[in-house]
């Protein structure tokens, strides 16, 4: 055998309930075959086994899904296409991964384009969704195809020091997202306390309120996706508050929303499009995303099954990311109708008889008599929308504000569990987790809220999603690779046409951030040792994605790499590699107080 079979053919040890019995080559049959023989002490290691599906991990040290999982409904009537029933059982993971489109970062990089350039860059935001949501059935399908989520099948395909980069860049990532958000929270925060609780004071309230609401999830899966839905709910209906009372052009809003053209558009707006495609495509929720489907019981011994399953995620996701582009697009109507064109002295102007007239002029303020046009953030649109519509919308603002931070800083919670447990096989207590991750949010931008300016807050969301834009190929990349090797995904591999599609679109979105990236850099005047450095991260920065392009190519069945001795050396995966014939054999739904073990061993035959 060569060692290009063995890379197919290769089983991670303890990777799949059939444990080594499996890696010795006896497959599925004589795993049945030993079952028969063995007696109740082997049938009580398969149940144990088959419990903990394709982890390392014991069932107790999981991640939230791991103890309940949601059962599908069975309906055998083969004139039925299309169940709500079936839907409503897979309903919950699209609407988690779709707060990532939804967090303050992404609201504010919303109002800042609508105040940059109204209504002409709607179509950006429309065609970035469109790609977030094809990643994302990526993503999705790996998880219910092979039992494992991406972070964990990255531990299976990769060799240790790419292996532990990768972990390292996803982490970065979460960290960006998780210092938007406290950033986003705090504001919100200010706003609704009417500055009697400081932005420093509010950055502290988010590691007190984000332990209050990770206690929530012993309460059942379903709740805590039941809990996320209002939250987008409670920003459906505050946003959306915000759009009614503004009452943009509708006309004007479907013309930028379906015409991909951008006339009369400056480098300024140029770098406002590139900003919505990074701050919309998340690299961490990808990993989210292929875990969170492991929360439903699929029967992966059966392809119709597995089918069934991408379906109706696909159906799910499409349905949640429609509802966070709506979201997102009532922000940018409302700040595009309202702040497009406007200079701080209009806004101060239209602010002379509002309570909040104050604090306008200490933010709409420049060095040439309020002549030049707003620099858009969080807080100055809540002050904005507060003097032309009445302090109700400014308070309704701050409320839709605060949900989409808190809603985010769960879910990001979530997405630094599952990448920790999959890149290191490794599991801390929940609240260790989050205290880490967000003491390292929190950190600066404390300094920031208590030493510096708003703007300076800011300033630091352009800074985060640039960064986040950076690891952006971290997940794109791994997602491409694995869906769409036969090895893993079996008959459920990619075909061509979505390879194609998949590669050519994620090369234009890595481009496009890459673009914003070396804007944003320039933008910091960054000069001698400090710019020496910048070049050498630059120089590995390619280095390492040349690295994962190999792989990923290698994965797509590139017969010249795989019998490289290159590549077999220092890129395919020697015993770490995965098999999707020994995944399907693994499948055991999570066993009732009514089950016993010849019942799952019934099952298994």
């Amino acid at each position: 055998m060569s060692l290009n079979e063995g890379y197919h053919n290769k089983i991670e040890p303890g990777a799949g309930s059939a444990g080594d019995d499996q890696a010795s080559g006896s497959g599925n049959g004589s795993a049945r075959g030993s079952t028969a023989g063995d007696g109740p002490s082997h049938s009580t290691q398969m149940h144990q086994q088959m419990l903990n599906e394709t982890t390392y991990l014991k069932p107790s040290k999981q991640a939230y899904f791991s103890d309940e999982k949601v059962l599908i409904p069975d309906d055998d009537r083969t004139n039925i296409g299309f169940s709500f029933r079936k839907l409503w059982a897979f309903t919950g993971p699209g609407f988690l991964m779709s707060i990532a489109y939804l967090d303050p970062g992404n609201i504010e990089s919303d109002l800042q384009s609508g105040a940059a350039a109204k209504y002409k860059i709607l179509w950006v935001l429309l065609w970035a969704t469109v790609l977030g949501l094809l990643m994302q059935r990526l993503a999705a399908r790996l998880g219910v195809v092979t039992g494992l989520h991406l972070a964990e099948m990255c531990y299976r395909q990769y060799k240790r020091l790419p292996r532990w980069i990768l972990w390292i860049m996803i982490e970065i990532a979460i960290i960006g997202s998780d210092m938007q958000e406290v950033i986003g929270t705090a504001i919100a925060i200010y706003l609704l306390s009417n500055k009697v609780v400081p932005l420093w004071g509010g950055v502290l309230i988010t590691i007190v309120d984000t332990f209050t609401f990770l206690f929530l999830d012993k309460y059942g899966l379903r709740k805590l996706e039941f809990l996320f839905g209002f939250l987008i709910t409670v920003m459906a209906v505050t946003f959306g508050y915000e759009y009614i009372v503004s009452a943009p052009n509708q006309g004007d809003v479907m013309k930028g929303m379906f015409i991909p053209w951008c006339s009369d558009c400056n480098s300024d707006v140029l770098l406002q499009a590139v900003g919505v495609v990074g701050a919309v495509i998340m690299p961490h929720n990808l990993y989210l995303h292929s875990a969170l489907v492991k929360s439903r019981d699929v029967d992966r011994r059966q392809p119709k099954k597995v089918s069934e399953a991408n379906f109706y995620f696909f159906i799910e996701a499409s349905i949640a990311l429609f509802v966070s582009f709506i979201i997102n697009l009532f922000v940018v109507a409302v700040f595009a109708h309202g702040m497009y064109g406007k200079t701080n002295q209009d806004v101060l102007d239209i602010c002379a008889n509002q309570t909040m007239y104050e604090d306008a002029k200490l933010s709409f303020t420049d060095n040439n008599h309020g002549n030049d046009i707003i620099n858009a953030d969080l807080y100055k649109g809540g002050l904005f929308l507060g003097c032309t519509f009445g302090a109700a919308a400014m308070y309704i603002w701050g409320v839709g504000i605060l949900a989409a931070g808190q809603s985010s800083t769960m879910t990001g919670t979530y997405a630094g569990q599952f990448s920790m447990e999959g890149f290191l096989n490794l599991q801390w207590p929940r609240w260790c987790r989050v205290l880490v991750t967000r003491c390292i949010a929190i950190i600066p931008t404390f300094c920031l809220a208590m030493f510096s300016k708003m703007e300076d807050l800011t300033n630091m969301n352009d800074i985060l999603n640039a960064v986040m834009s950076l690891q952006l190929p971290f997940a794109a990349i791994p997602t491409i690779a694995f869906t769409s090797s036969a090895a893993i995904m079996g008959e459920f591999v990619n075909g061509l046409g979505n390879k194609i599609v998949s590669i050519l679109l994620t090369i234009v979105v890595i481009g496009v951030n890459l673009y914003f990236v070396v804007a944003q850099v320039e933008a910091l005047n960054i000069e001698g040792g400090l710019l020496a450095l910048v070049c050498i991260f630059a120089v590995l920065y390619i280095l390492f994605n040349i690295y994962l392009v190999i792989h990923m190519a290698a994965c797509m069945g590139n017969k010249r790499l795989m019998n490289s001795r290159w590549v077999q050396r220092f890129v395919l995966p020697s015993q770490n590699s995965f098999s999707i014939k020994n995944a399907n054999s693994t499948y055991a739904r999570i066993a009732t107080n009514a089950d016993t073990d010849a019942d799952i061993m019934d099952g298994d035959a």
